[in-house]
């Protein structure tokens, strides 16, 4: 467990205190490794006063730090040998400090369901009366909830339904996952926020431009609801179209589902394909800049954030109508498909069939929007506003939606 430090006196953020709750912060989680703490930088920034926990993920040790412009604390798991319970997360350390943080906090923001963190935010606000806010991160969607569904059933009953029946209001980041939270019957009010993203400096278009190969990337889990197995059946169907193109797959493998990718690759007798371990920091930055399209090809995501960091390097990207990026046609920087086999093979070859310098433009088009519409600084005024709503301190943004 961590012991707290003295960062708290030291701090020079004044009025809204807000807690933040994740179960794991490694970069094999995904999404969330990424999006919450730059949340949480993003608040600070505009006076917020910013408290992370999380619980240590496997190799990591419990830390605390305030040097990230918010209190980070990470604390120890335990049982973390003992199978099954393991995979809960449980820290009586994040507990405890849980309930200590929410006493002093105007909010609590949740990030995640199915964990005993997840568990625990709610506990603490129910104790505290503190305003909860539950963000689902998209494991409310039909797809997620499909996967180890009786197990979810029943902690749902015994106690993520109790936590959450504390919420004063739910994040969505997406209009879709806003539909989701709807559609599993919760009724609580729900503020539609998207993730940010940054804009690295962009050198991309060159590094594409005098490549000799062509490259279609996949990066992020490699897991079954991210539909890679429809992508490789389309793969099969163009790729003998299109010799100078290869396809990248890349990331962290769930449920030995690489194992079974490269099966059905070497079925399908594909043969310019990689299913690649997960690259991270400069190594995905590279990943990224040395594509020429990004594909995403998921049943369901309550954002997707990779769509967000392949359009801010420049890169187009071909996405399913599980993700919510519409703007992908609205703003002619990609394609949004139905999921299937047939939309992905036919957006495919609408991609691979064009010439470098137009797919750089679509690119540029791309780039621009996340520049417009998915600043942190933007996104962190939004939630600064639902806070200030749950605090008493004004009245019901107009991004929130009460039904």
């Amino acid at each position: 467990m961590t012991s707290q430090l003295p960062c708290d006196a030291a701090s020079p953020f004044l009025g809204l205190r807000a807690v933040h709750v994740v179960a794991g912060l490694a970069e094999a989680d995904g999404g969330p490794a990424y999006s919450v703490p730059r949340l949480c930088e993003a608040l600070s920034h505009l006076g917020v006063r910013t408290s992370l926990l999380s619980v240590a993920g496997k190799g990591e040790s419990a830390r605390y730090t305030c040097d990230v412009g918010y209190d980070y604390r990470r604390f120890t798991r335990q049982y973390a040998r003992v199978p099954i319970v393991r995979a809960l997360r449980l820290s009586s350390g994040l507990s405890r400090a849980l309930s200590d943080e929410a006493l002093k906090a105007d909010v609590i923001h949740n990030h995640g369901l199915w964990l005993m963190p997840n568990v625990h935010a709610g506990g603490a606000a129910a104790r505290t009366k503190t305003p909860l806010v539950i963000a689902p991160r998209g494991m409310l969607s039909p797809a997620a909830l499909a996967f180890s569904r009786r197990k979810k059933a029943a902690f749902w009953w015994a106690l993520q339904g109790p936590a959450i029946r504390h919420a004063a209001c739910f994040h969505a980041t997406s209009g879709q996952e806003y539909e989701d939270i709807r559609t599993f019957g919760l009724a609580k009010p729900i503020a539609i926020i998207p993730n940010g993203i940054d804009l690295a400096e962009q050198q991309g278009s060159r590094i594409r431009t005098i490549a000799a190969e062509r490259v279609m990337l996949s990066l992020g889990r490699i897991h079954p609801k991210k539909g890679l197995d429809s992508l490789l059946r389309a793969w099969a169907k163009v790729e003998a179209r299109y010799p100078d193109w290869r396809l990248r797959i890349v990331g962290p493998a769930e449920l030995g589902h690489d194992a079974e990718l490269r099966a059905l690759a070497e079925t399908l007798k594909i043969k310019r394909i990689s299913i690649e371990a997960p690259v991270y920091g400069d190594e995905k930055y590279a990943a990224f800049e040395g594509a020429d399209v990004f594909v995403l090809p998921t049943l369901n995501e309550n954002f997707g954030v990779t769509v967000a960091e392949s359009l801010a390097a420049g890169i187009p990207v071909i996405s399913t109508k599980g993700a919510p990026w519409r703007g992908l046609d609205i703003e002619h920087c990609g394609w949004w498909i139905e999921p299937g086999v047939e939309p992905l093979a036919a957006a495919l070859e609408r991609a691979m069939i064009l010439p470098r310098e137009e797919l750089v433009e679509m690119g540029a088009r791309g780039r621009a929007w996340m520049a417009r519409d998915f600043g942190w600084d933007a996104v962190a005024e939004k939630m600064q506003t639902v806070y200030l709503w749950l605090a008493g301190r004004s009245s019901r943004p107009n991004l929130v939606i009460v039904d």
